[in-house]
């Protein structure tokens, strides 16, 4: 039979590791409190910040651009990027094609 001091200590080992578990799982639980109640509150609207509702509305159709800086293009402007000029000329007419002759069988 074991003596006194190892029953103790035996005690004394499982005390600490429920304590452990248990302060792992208030751990846990407070953890999931707080997501599950980060999720559910409205989102912080920021003073100044664009509304949602104007940005996703917005077409590029601004009339405060003028048509000349519609075809602007500043990177190749800026040396960075090449311009997208129509360097290709267009084809010339071609005649039209004779409908194919008959196939003998």
């Amino acid at each position: 039979m074991p003596n006194a001091n190892e029953q103790l200590s035996a005690m004394q080992r499982v005390r600490v590791g429920m304590t452990g578990l248990a302060v792992v799982l208030i751990l846990i639980l407070l953890a999931s409190a707080l997501v599950s109640s980060a999720r559910n509150d409205a989102p912080v609207v920021a003073v100044g910040a664009p509304n949602v509702e104007t940005v996703a509305n917005m077409t590029g159709t601004d009339k405060g651009v003028s048509t000349a800086d519609a075809g602007r293009e500043p990177l190749a402007e800026l040396g960075i990027a090449p311009a997208a000029t129509n360097s290709i000329a267009p084809p010339a007419k071609l005649a039209p094609m004779e409908p194919p002759a008959s196939i003998p069988q």
